[in-house]
């Protein structure tokens, strides 16, 4: 165990000497390569910064109007018949837009229920075995000027309904009910 905190506290440093010494051996001008991808960098963030701002904004408007707690009341029935606990589906409708907020409403859970309780467990593996979809794609396809999403979406909401699913069959096959 110990090698391997050894290894974590090294490898990013070895990582960037590494980079230096194959810079240094062909010869290229590492200063200014560094330089140029700090400028293509910077070009990236302000293209991607209106997306990032919207999302920041929709996931504060859903957290603070309460439509995540109107969502799962009209949602609990549902998944009462499925023995899924309704207290999870604000996490999983905000862990598809927002890895923090979900992050946040994953300490809520936390602090209301425990991280050994059923429901803080179920929530830990969940949050493991999904994406945040929105985020992911209105970044990624905006830096790269990707416009046609084809089947992305769909592929990537049935993904993360198979995630939790699975992060609920897991917790029970691991832990029990």
């Amino acid at each position: 165990m110990r090698f391997f905190l050894y290894l974590s506290d090294f490898i990013i440093p070895v990582t960037i000497l590494f980079i230096v010494v194959f810079g240094c051996l062909k010869k290229i001008n590492i200063y200014d390569a560094f330089i140029e991808g700090a400028i293509d960098g910077l070009k990236t963030v302000i293209d991607i910064l209106p997306t990032l701002i919207g999302l920041m904004v929709a996931v504060a408007v859903l957290r603070s109007s309460g439509f995540l707690a109107f969502l799962t009341e009209l949602l609990r029935p549902l998944v009462s018949l499925t023995g899924f606990p309704a207290e999870i589906i604000p996490l999983t409708m905000m862990r598809l837009v927002s890895s923090s907020a979900a992050t946040g409403l994953l300490v809520d859970l936390f602090t209301t229920y425990g991280p050994d309780s059923f429901i803080g467990r179920i929530a830990s593996v969940m949050m493991s075995c999904t994406e945040t979809v929105f985020y992911t794609m209105s970044v990624y396809f905006t830096a790269v000027k990707i416009t046609k999403t084809r089947f992305t979406l769909a592929g990537a909401l049935a993904a993360n309904i198979g995630g939790i699913i699975a992060s609920y069959y897991i917790t029970i096959l691991l832990f029990g009910k």
